[in-house]
């Protein structure tokens, strides 16, 4: 029984946070303001961890040694509700201008591309269980697609390659909030 306990089942979406990373993940309330939120999801989100390893092995199969020689890791979602804003966040190389009542928003020209890595964040918010955290540092290099179609709501699905955050190669923080004795 002990095992298990403090175990949960979570359910359920939640919300996506998009900001510039500049060397350090800020305090929850900066990362987690309305201003920062991507945009209304559709279809969830979902964290993948790939590791790659490397196993040396004799010919007769005796003796073996692996090692991970490399990681991958993706946050994906759908993005239901968003405007040109939101594509400066997934294309490296848009530009946003905005004019006399009208948003622009250029994407293209390998010379455009800005650099920018950006903190990803999705948060559940479980009303039994707290809030569970994902943040990962990197940025949509998977590009995207419009689906304009008359009986269907437009959503972008964005997928975030991970970059380490910190001197110790870290890709992904998951948090979770957990009752304090």
């Amino acid at each position: 029984m002990a095992a298990t306990a403090g175990k949960k089942i979570i359910l359920g979406s939640g919300k996506l946070y998009v900001l510039e990373f500049t060397g350090t993940i800020p305090v929850d309330a900066t990362v987690e303001a309305e201003a920062n939120e991507l945009g209304n999801i559709s279809g969830g989100a979902s964290l993948e961890y790939k590791p790659t390893y490397y196993t040396a092995e004799d010919d007769l199969q005796t003796v073996s040694k692996t090692i991970l020689t490399a990681e991958e890791v993706m946050l994906k979602s759908g993005v239901m509700k968003w405007n040109g804003q939101t594509l400066d966040k997934l294309s490296s190389t848009a530009r946003v201008t905005e004019a006399s009542g009208k948003r622009t928003v250029k994407i293209g020209g390998i010379s455009n591309q800005d650099g920018k890595q950006y903190i990803i964040r999705f948060v559940n918010d479980d009303a039994d269980h707290g809030k569970t955290r994902v943040t990962v540092v990197g940025n949509n290099q998977a590009g995207f697609t419009m689906a304009f179609a008359k009986d269907k709501e437009v959503v972008i699905d964005a997928e975030f390659k991970a970059q380490s955050l910190d001197s110790e190669g870290t890709k992904v923080i998951f948090e979770e909030e957990i009752p304090v004795t």
